[in-house]
């Protein structure tokens, strides 16, 4: 009886494994430092591999029960990839370097496994997206608009609650207080973070495409309510109690509940279009 070492069988998987991440160390090294940066936008970066691997591995039986056919259309996907990935680190633009490792992934699962592979795997491989963190600038620019706009909300709903307030800018000035709307507040972190999460909300949800659509793009207005809700929260806060209440430990705890608030509503919205 002769058996089968699942070590060696796996060798030319850990070998691609071990050169894909050699090739792409400069790209990580950049996704890691814009990850653990202050203030970053892109903390839940580095769940998101360990996310789209878990996904893969709950396809463990269906992935073994297709036999693996090797594709040469998987090739001109590598060699893209990894044209635009030199270009990228000649040129120090990491942003286009990381889209290139999925480019490049999706091709070595093309080549080596198939197009059937490559299907079935395509959300988990599609959702590595989420990991890349766009140029600062896109950041810079999207973030300075939309908290201008959650400003002009939050003003609106303070003065119809009677809590007087006039909008400057992002500055909401009141009677007694100020509240300073900075780019950390914009709300453009948490719509990042839910997009992510409402892609997976979208991909287990039982129904026709346009719902799923429907649902991950209600992730945009979820997103954009529950940071006004959380401004209007300090705002009250600050203008009822003083502003020394309004932050610390109040002003952070509130981000995680504007963010559980915003799980929550994203979970009844998949129900109810179940």
């Amino acid at each position: 009886m002769s058996m089968k070492n699942p070590l060696k069988s796996h060798t030319t998987e850990f070998l691609l494994a071990g050169m894909f991440i050699l090739t792409y160390i400069p790209t990580l090294l950049w996704l890691w430092d814009r990850w653990f940066a202050r203030d970053s936008y892109y903390s839940h970066g580095i769940l998101i591999p360990f996310v789209s691997g878990f996904l893969v591995w709950q396809m463990r039986d269906e992935l073994a029960a297709i036999k693996p056919r090797r594709s040469p259309w998987g090739m001109p996907l590598i060699i893209t990839g990894l044209c635009v990935h030199l270009m990228s680190s000649l040129l120090r633009v990491y942003f286009t370097s990381g889209f290139s490792m999925l480019v490049v992934l999706s091709g070595l699962v093309l080549f080596f496994y198939g197009s059937k592979t490559l299907k079935k795997i395509t959300f988990p491989v599609a959702f590595l997206i989420f990991m890349i963190p766009v140029p600062l600038v896109v950041i810079t620019n999207i973030s300075f608009k939309m908290k201008i706009f959650a400003a002009q909300i939050a003003t609106a709903a303070l003065n119809s609650m009677g809590l007087e307030a006039v909008r400057s800018g992002s500055v909401l000035k009141m009677q007694h207080t100020y509240v300073v709307v900075d780019d950390i507040c914009s709300g453009l972190r948490s719509l990042i973070s839910l997009t992510a999460l409402g892609s997976i909300f979208a991909w287990w949800m039982k129904g026709p495409m346009p719902k799923r659509i429907l649902l991950f793009c209600s992730t945009i207005p979820i997103a954009i309510a529950t940071n006004v809700l959380r401004i209007v929260f300090l705002s009250f806060v600050s203008e009822v109690w003083g502003s020394q209440y309004a932050t610390g430990f109040v002003h952070d705890f509130s981000g995680f509940m504007v963010f559980a608030l915003a799980f929550v509503l994203l979970y009844a919205v998949g129900k109810v279009l179940e």
